[in-house]
């Protein structure tokens, strides 16, 4: 009888101990809950981050409210995330940045790895390399002879150092043995301002950010990234087909937890993203500017993120590629 009246009080503190989390699991989410954008307003991560809140808000009846906190190539944004409670209550939207980060920042004040939980691989994109109209170059082959003539005669900006279009540009150079000069922006939003109003003459950002104003007639498209041409940008032949022989690199976006956010949220919280870019509204927001819808597994997004972590990390080494550049 002793015995029996021990085991059932052990059931019963082991009760009192996880009810409540399981109970706060099962109602999530019950207050408003955080999407942190790691780049600042007007770039590709700030509009998904947009589009993604609005659906998820819509979806759960809970106000999904998006944060922007730019800065360091979007790594600002995820210590922030690393950093908030693990409650299912704060996530992050990150852009391929994230995967170069770790291994061109210093001292980072997280470990991508450990601190944070992947939920979702959202989607991938060609980067398109555009010009403002008053630039000469008609396509990338003229802007590549351009820079053949003197070293850093061209210049380009990217969403800052590291990025991927930096990291793109920089194996180019390595390839056909010539140097652009490098000028970084702070996302993409300050990027295309200054090149739609001619600040910088050349600029290379995903189609997404990049698309409306070559639609618009603002700034002219010389070539895209991916291995052929990319729907959204119809006639706009790629860098391989321009003198970068099997050249591609791609973009990419995703979403992230604070390590130890509970399974069943992060796996309430990947099916709820899935459904999202499902609606047909919100997938042809997205896949209009150029992004193909992925929506990886948490799992999937892991194997992904430590393949991208690995691969950048040897093209930073081997250019010794560092913030200033």
């Amino acid at each position: 009888m002793k015995k029996w009246r021990i085991a059932a009080a052990v059931i019963a503190v082991s009760m009192c101990l996880f009810a409540p989390g399981v109970h706060a699991q099962d109602n999530w989410p019950a207050k408003p809950v955080k999407i942190i954008a790691v780049f600042p307003p007007g770039g590709s991560v700030d509009q998904v981050s947009r589009i993604l809140s609005a659906q998820l808000s819509k979806q759960l009846g809970q106000q999904f409210i998006v944060e922007n906190k730019g800065g360091a190539s979007g790594s600002i944004g995820a210590a922030a995330v690393a950093s908030s409670p693990p409650d299912g209550y704060t996530f992050g939207i990150v852009f391929d940045t994230h995967a170069v980060n770790p291994s061109i920042i210093p001292n980072m004040p997280f470990d991508t790895e450990k601190d944070l939980a992947p939920v979702m691989l959202l989607s991938t994109a060609a980067m398109a390399f555009v010009a403002h109209e008053s630039q000469p170059y008609k396509d990338f082959r003229d802007l590549l002879a351009a820079a053949k003539v003197k070293p850093k005669a061209v210049a380009y900006g990217s969403i800052g150092a590291g990025s991927l279009g930096h990291l793109a540009m920089t194996q180019i150079g390595n390839i056909l043995n010539i140097e652009f000069n490098h000028i970084p922006y702070r996302g993409g939003g300050p990027l295309m301002n200054d090149a739609i109003s001619g600040q910088v003459p050349t600029a290379i950002g995903t189609v997404f950010l990049t698309n409306p104003h070559v639609q618009s007639g603002k700034v002219k498209a010389l070539a895209v990234t991916s291995a052929k041409e990319t729907p959204q940008m119809p006639g706009v032949k790629s860098m391989a087909d321009q003198g970068v022989p099997n050249f591609s690199a791609l973009a990419w976006w995703g979403v992230i937890a604070p390590a130890k956010t509970p399974p069943p949220i992060i796996n309430r919280m990947y099916e709820e993203i899935n459904k999202a870019i499902k609606d047909p509204g919100v997938a042809q927001k997205l896949t209009m500017q150029g992004m193909d819808l992925v929506g990886g597994k948490p799992a999937e997004f892991d194997k992904f993120l430590k393949g991208e972590i690995t691969r950048w990390a040897k093209v930073v080494r081997d250019n010794k590629i560092a913030l200033g550049d």
